[in-house]
């Protein structure tokens, strides 16, 4: 098996839930309790990035990662990701707004555009706007990843 995304936000910011829409799983609640490989892809609790002495296991982790995807709640206003956050892997960062559906998928609204802006500062090179809940733009976020792994690092189908 090649390399994986993996997906990386605080906790309650819809990593799992989207992991599941990526994959065609049933959409349910399930709080990630360690980190797992649901078919290609790596899903990170989110205590690792709310409590910074957890970073060694994000970075470990990332090792095996094609593409990191950081990911955060568009009524989140917390700081998650420090600025340049991606410097500590090799491999490139996709940002994530989820819940865009809280906002009616506006992307031009100040929450939208804050979040946005702290993915970029933190590394992303794109931002996907999207909604678990909905399904809303899972089809680009799915794009966006593949755009990252070569067909030896993909397992699955596209």
């Amino acid at each position: 098996m090649g390399k994986r995304p993996m997906f990386v936000g605080p906790i309650g910011c819809g990593k799992t839930s989207l992991i599941q829409r990526l994959t065609d799983q049933t959409y349910h609640y399930n709080k990630t309790q360690s980190i797992e490989y649901i078919q290609d892809y790596i899903d990170t609790p989110g205590e690792f990035i709310e409590h910074r002495r957890m970073y060694t296991n994000i970075a470990t982790t990332g090792m095996e990662a094609s593409v990191i995807v950081i990911i955060q709640a568009v009524n989140d206003s917390r700081l998650i990701f420090p600025e340049g956050f991606s410097t500590m892997f090799s491999s490139p960062a996709i940002g994530v707004v989820n819940k865009i559906d809280l906002i009616d998928n506006d992307t031009k609204s100040a929450d939208f555009q804050r979040v946005a802006g702290q993915l970029k500062r933190a590394g992303a090179t794109t931002i996907v706007p999207v909604s678990a809940l909905k399904a809303t733009n899972i089809d680009q976020l799915s794009q966006q990843i593949h755009a990252h792994l070569t067909s030896k690092d993909w397992d699955v189908k596209q």
